[in-house]
This record gives C-alpha cells, sequence and structure tokens, in this order.
C-alpha cells in the first residue's frame, strides 16, 4: 500500500481524502471450522490510485499535491 500523502491546493487540507484505488492482491483465505474467515499472508501485487477527491472542499486532479513519505514537508 502507498504510504505517500497528499496535499490540497485548493484548501490546504492534508488529513481528509477520498481514495478510489484498485488493487491485485495474493492471499491466504483460512475459515474456521465455524465458518469464519482470517485473511493471512496477503500480498499486493499491483496497486493503482484512479481517482482523489479532498474531503473538505471535493477538489480533484492537478488541486491534490502528492507528498513522498520521506518528505519532511509539514
Amino acid at each position: 500500500m502507498s504510504t505517500d500523502r497528499f496535499r490540497c491546493a485548493a484548501c490546504g487540507n492534508l488529513t481528509r481524502f477520498d481514495l478510489i484505488i484498485t488493487r491485485r492482491t495474493r492471499a491466504f483465505h483460512h475459515y474456521t471450522v465455524g465458518g469464519d474467515l482470517n485473511v493471512e499472508e496477503e500480498e499486493v501485487l499491483d496497486e493503482a490510485v484512479e481517482e482523489i477527491a479532498c474531503r473538505w472542499c471535493r477538489a480533484t486532479g492537478a488541486s491534490i499535491e502528492t507528498i513522498a513519505a520521506d518528505s519532511t514537508a509539514s
């Protein structure tokens, strides 16, 4: 899963975003005798962020900036 952060250039939001993400995973599904599912050993094979929208002002597209996880931007 991506560890990058986002910033809305329109309103300055750094904390609330709606993302549409498509993931392709490989996972071990372990069912108990009672039928309860535990997903174990999940591996993300591919991940694509399709859309990001600011939760505060609903801005999308070029208004949303990506901040690298190792960046010290505040």
